[in-house]
């Protein structure tokens, strides 16, 4: 939907200084709308106990992600690279949450060795880590109200986490390993925008986690209800209320735990927080007709892979063109893919070459998310601080990075086999 009122009115009045000076194209991020957000997450909690871990994966800007743990986040990592760009920033220990599925050994040597939370995802990663973290958490597999988000799958088409009806013997196995602190962690729903099934998927993970205390005989040091939570990318879609959503969660867990045992609270939102917070700003470069009315723009899918890949819609604005006759347009960028598209017959003002557009709603999964096939390198990445001050968090990619990694010189790697010996040297007796 289109960016926050207060964003518009800082970024609007200085976007064409910017752009004329800058160059197109680029994301751009509302520090301010960023940080308000997180704010109102914990605000939601009140004094009761809880921490917001920024999925890293949404935005692994470290200006992004110093800012958000200077506002008391921590950080959700699911690869090494991940957990050194946390380190980089200053994030150790319990600051960080380690969720990965198929990890390798070594990955898990990594997370254990910086002291994040680390969540197992399966029973077979666990037993083969040697020595375990102080705390072990499982991740349950997605199952009951979960199963409806596709992009986790059903109990039975999911690879994350553990079955929920073998939960109870994986702790029972850790803590015959002498494991004496525990978490639990959900797999609860993706973008998902219904705050009544958002609070009924997180508190059936509170309710999972206490019948698996009861049963095993532990306590939780808490629970993690994961990510997931959606924006309105369509006009008229109405964001989640947080502090609905927020109620549910500690409902159910005063229901669940009433005896003052009650596990602190971690989520792993990350959409959720920089999403509505971020647009990317292109150009017009071309107006054609092909069958139908096409506009051309200066960024490609590489800069912004969501409509092209999922058919996923981010509205899509021309704002200095007002007053314009509007109609239909597909809206496309320069890979030799037709599915690199923005946005499929649109109603739009009638372009001029040179117009600036707003693609909205990029805040998350937009850069972060980008390739360079085709040539087409990602673009940089500028943040509007609070005073109004744009600063550049990231340069656009040039030549030089798209081929840092290639050997110009080939290095070897495996000697080619010997040549096969003559039948005279292996012995043949003619």
């Amino acid at each position: 939907m289109p960016i926050a009122e207060g964003f518009a009115q800082r970024l609007l009045p200085v976007l064409e200084e910017l752009v004329a000076a800058y160059g197109t194209p680029f994301h751009i991020y509302d520090a301010q709308g960023i940080v308000d957000t997180h704010r109102s997450m914990v605000s939601a909690f009140g004094t009761e106990p809880f921490r917001q871990y920024f999925a890293v994966k949404a935005l692994p800007n470290p200006a992004v992600l110093s800012m958000l743990l200077d506002e008391g986040s921590g950080l959700d990592c699911a690869s090494p690279t991940e957990l050194a760009l946390a380190d980089q920033v200053g994030a150790g220990g319990e600051d960080v949450v380690f969720t990965s599925n198929n990890t390798a050994g070594w990955e898990y040597d990594l997370a254990r060795t910086a002291g994040a939370l680390i969540t197992f995802d399966d029973r077979v990663i666990f037993d083969r880590a040697e020595p375990l973290p102080e705390t072990v958490a499982f991740r349950v597999s997605p199952h009951g109200l979960a199963q409806r988000s596709k992009l986790m799958g059903d109990a039975a088409g999911t690879k994350f986490g553990v079955p929920v009806a073998e939960l109870a013997d994986a702790y029972r196995a850790a803590r015959r390993r002498g494991v004496t602190r525990f978490g639990i962690h959900g797999m609860t729903f993706a973008n998902e925008l219904d705050v009544g099934h958002a609070g009924r998927s997180s508190a059936a993970v509170v309710e999972c986690a206490a019948r698996v205390a009861e049963e095993v005989g532990i306590a939780f040091d808490y629970i993690n209800v994961g990510g997931g939570l959606g924006i309105p990318y369509r006009p008229g879609e109405r964001p989640v209320d947080f502090r609905a959503y927020a109620d549910v969660i500690l409902a159910a867990r005063r229901r669940c735990f009433p005896d003052g045992t009650a596990p602190r609270i971690l989520m792993e939102c990350g959409r959720y927080v920089t999403g509505p917070h971020g647009v990317l700003v292109t150009r017009v470069v071309n107006r054609v007709r092909k069958g139908r009315d096409i506009i051309g723009v200066d960024a490609s899918m590489s800069s912004l892979m969501r409509p092209g890949f999922y058919g996923a819609y981010h509205h899509l604005t021309l704002p200095y063109a007002t007053g314009r006759p509007e109609r239909a347009f597909d809206v496309v960028g320069s890979l030799c893919e037709n599915m690199d598209k923005f946005a499929v017959d649109r109603t739009l003002p009638e372009p001029h070459e040179g117009d600036i557009a707003l693609i909205h709603d990029t805040g998350a999964h937009g850069h972060a998310m980008g390739f360079t096939y085709n040539g087409r390198l990602r673009p940089a990445e500028l943040l509007m601080t609070p005073t109004g001050e744009v600063v550049e968090i990231r340069r656009a990619e040039d030549f030089t990075d798209y081929v840092a990694t290639v050997r110009w010189q080939p290095k070897p790697v495996l000697a080619a086999p010997s040549a096969m010996p003559s039948a005279q040297q292996a012995g043949d007796p003619r």
